[in-house]
Parts: C-alpha cells; sequence; structure tokens
C-alpha cells in the first residue's frame, strides 16, 4: 500500500476562479440613434493636413516656417543646456529619397556630411550660429542642419533645419 501524501496548507494555491466579473462596474447606456453622430471634438476643425505634394519632409521642427536668429538660438540653447553636444551637418539634398536601390531599409540621402567636428565644450549658442555662418558660406546652395547629440547614450537627441538654401520650394525665397 503507497503512503498516502499529505499536501502542507502553506503550498496550496488557491484554485482558478475566473475572470472578475464587471457587474459591479457603473456601465453607462447609449441609445442607439447617438452613435450615428460621433463627434472629435470642436479642435480638429483647425488642424491642417501636410500637403503630400510640394513641401518636403525634414527633421524636427520642418513643418514650421523657416526659423529666424532669435528662434535657432533658443533652440541650440535648450540643446546645450540638455548637456548634448552640438553637431552641424550639410547636404546638396536635404532629405531622403529612394533612388539608386530598392531593396528594403536602403534610402538615399540618409547620411549627410559633417561640417568639422561636433562642438564638445561648446557652451554658447552664438559659437554654434557662427558655424552655421560658415557652413553658408561655404556651400551657399546646400541644407544645413544643426544636431544634438548626447555622448552618454551615444544617440542623437534632436535634429533640425538651421538654413534652408535660396531659390528651393520650401525656403520661401522661391
Amino acid at each position: 500500500m503507497a503512503p498516502a501524501v499529505m499536501a502542507s496548507s502553506a503550498t496550496t494555491v488557491a484554485p482558478f476562479q475566473g475572470l472578475k466579473s464587471t457587474a459591479g462596474l457603473p456601465v453607462s447606456r447609449r441609445s442607439s440613434a447617438s452613435l450615428g453622430s460621433v463627434s472629435n471634438g470642436g479642435r480638429i476643425r483647425c488642424m491642417q493636413v501636410w500637403p503630400i505634394e510640394g513641401i518636403k519632409k525634414f527633421e524636427t521642427l520642418s513643418y514650421l516656417p523657416p526659423l529666424t536668429t532669435e528662434a535657432l538660438l533658443k533652440q541650440v540653447d535648450y540643446l546645450i543646456r540638455s548637456k548634448w553636444v552640438p553637431c552641424l551637418e550639410f547636404s546638396k539634398v536635404g532629405f531622403v529619397f529612394r533612388e539608386h536601390n530598392s531593396s528594403p531599409g536602403y534610402y538615399d540621402g540618409r547620411y549627410w556630411t559633417m561640417w568639422k567636428l561636433p562642438m564638445f565644450g561648446c557652451t554658447d549658442a552664438t559659437q554654434v550660429l557662427n558655424e552655421v555662418e560658415e557652413v553658408k558660406k561655404e556651400y551657399p546652395d546646400a541644407y544645413v542642419r544643426i544636431i544634438g547629440f548626447d555622448n552618454l547614450r551615444q544617440v542623437q537627441c534632436v535634429s533640425f533645419i538651421a538654413f534652408r538654401p535660396p531659390g528651393c520650394e520650401e525656403s520661401g525665397k522661391a
């Protein structure tokens, strides 16, 4: 005869009782007539759709008009206060496109040319804007963007267009 196994009450687990009922929760009943008049709120009418033609999409803040010098200084100041390293890049095309390869994940124009080295130790936003002016003098027909790198996490945290060349369709000067 086999010995009887005694289950300890300290190691037993309560059996699964199923999901809890929602009967105790308050339920709001809607009439079937109100389902036909759904509203997303009054503010939705104020929003516009980004046009699919004529305006190229760039990095952060590209949906805004070109930034003024004061706005650029504020953005760069925020970048520096966040302890990110400013870096300048430029490109004649300025946006990502697909032309030479149709394989997944390949895009032309993804990489821009770096202007000098990242500005490690930069503490003044005007230093960055002076470098933007240097890029504009050297390459007047190129887009210029400012990037902020977090050197601890080794990631790019912010990127925005600082200069659009005259004559481009989205610069407002064409």
